[in-house]
């Protein structure tokens, strides 16, 4: 039985505004984070760590200086492992469905969030995230897996994306 599910498609086509969904609907059975761009006069110019409780950090930056680099973005390791990797820690511990937006090139470059990916999936909860679309071995392995369902938007499909979720899941608006 596929339990978890999680997301993927081109850049904005949607898939946090569904992880969000995702969120309200399950209340606090959920924990976890997802990430939002930060924009400043009209441009993105970094990515945001929000967690389900509220919590926030800086996830990359233009201009910051780090030795994780994806492009023109600096990485905050630090914070994703400090706020993200905590959050789904903590999820872990107590909650019914882990939310993981997303599962992807920036928060790679953290061997801990790595492992609490794994350590999510194979914990007999439900994992519900977004995945990129990168061909890299260790996203190939979790797409791989017999327990995880792959639903692609393209930002005309999200509504029939939305109600398979909520099928999957059991959740209600």
């Amino acid at each position: 039985m596929k339990m978890h599910v999680l997301i993927t498609g081109k850049p904005r086509t949607g898939k946090t505004t569904l992880i969000k969904k995702v969120i309200e609907a399950c209340g606090p059975a959920c924990g976890g984070f997802y990430t939002e761009e930060i924009i400043r006069k009209g441009q993105r110019v970094g990515f945001l760590i929000r967690t389900t409780e509220g919590r926030e950090a800086i996830l990359a930056e233009k201009g910051l200086s780090s030795p994780f680099r994806l492009g023109k973005y600096g990485i905050n390791c630090q914070n994703l492992d400090k706020i993200g990797v905590a959050a789904v820690e903590k999820a872990l511990r107590n909650k019914e469905i882990i939310i993981v937006d997303e599962i992807g090139k920036m928060e790679l470059f953290s061997p801990g969030f790595k492992d609490v990916v794994m350590r999510a999936l194979d914990s007999g909860k439900r994992v519900a995230g977004v995945i990129h679309q990168a061909e890299w071995a260790f996203l190939e392995a979790i797409r791989k897996r017999p327990d995880v369902q792959i639903l692609e938007v393209d930002g005309l499909n999200n509504s029939l994306v939305w109600e398979k979720i909520k099928s999957i899941f059991g959740l209600q608006e």
